[in-house]
């Protein structure tokens, strides 16, 4: 279980002169088999920040670490210690391919087919999905269910870490409890170490060890979630608390 830091991180786009600065200089740890939530409004720099961690997106200033080692350094030997869970599944999966085949393509070199073929079972199975479901294509599964596919597909590149951008905003209220609860059951039996953002502080507190709270590309809260969202300190975190009806978290 390795801890991941991002070190006084910042991410721009365009020049210095014209740019945008989307992530400003972030101090954030994500403890080695703990999950923390990263909670803002849209354009605050969350998914910005899992891009940079996923290396999707370049970083202008500062260091991501894995276990203390540059996580650009980590990938650079071949190793891909870190996946990310994308808000839509539609769009993360090759609608070209089966999900089965999709699934395969994730999983290190080395497999022999039987292997290949065993460990896409195995993998559908951990996300509650029938094996038999590997033939079948993107546009014929509901929502949800691509977002296990989306989710199998992750764990099949064998993470330490698990990016989960939003994951699921983009489904039906009736489902999202059942994903939520799987992967909390997953996280804690694979012990892996999760950086889960959703702009949702009821989800966040359900599925998360610590929050942290970001506001126009900064961090301005972090602690226990059950600390920071009982008695926050920031006046951005009390706006966000103030505006869920019945917040209850």
């Amino acid at each position: 279980m390795p801890e991941l830091v991002f070190e006084d991180v910042t991410v721009r786009f365009g020049t210095r002169r014209r740019g945008t600065v989307a992530v400003d200089s972030v101090n954030l740890t994500v403890p080695a088999g703990a999950v923390v939530g990263l909670v803002g409004e849209s354009g605050s720099g969350k998914s910005t920040l899992a891009r940079a961690a996923a290396g999707l997106t370049p970083v202008t200033g500062g260091r991501i670490l894995l276990d203390g080692q540059p996580l650009d350094a980590v990938r650079a030997r071949g190793r891909r210690p870190l996946q990310m869970v994308f808000q839509d599944p539609y769009s993360a999966l090759d609608p070209r391919m089966a999900i089965g085949a999709s699934i395969a393509e994730a999983v290190p070199r080395g497999s022999t087919t039987a292997q290949r073929r065993a460990e896409v079972a195995r993998l559908l199975g951990l996300v509650d999905l029938p094996p038999e479901m590997s033939t079948a294509g993107p546009d014929q599964l509901s929502g949800g269910q691509r977002q296990r596919v989306a989710l199998a597909r992750a764990l099949a590149g064998q993470p330490e870490v698990l990016v989960a951008d939003e994951i699921t905003s983009a489904l039906d209220v009736s489902i999202q409890g059942a994903v939520l609860n799987m992967v909390r059951d997953l996280q804690r039996r694979m012990r892996l170490t999760m950086l889960f953002i959703s702009h949702n502080l009821a989800v966040v507190r359900y599925v998360s060890d610590f929050v942290a709270v970001m506001h126009q590309g900064r961090i301005v809260e972090y602690g226990p979630v059950d600390d920071v969202l009982t008695d926050p300190r920031d006046p951005y975190t009390r706006d966000l608390l103030a505006a869920i009806p019945h917040a209850g978290v």
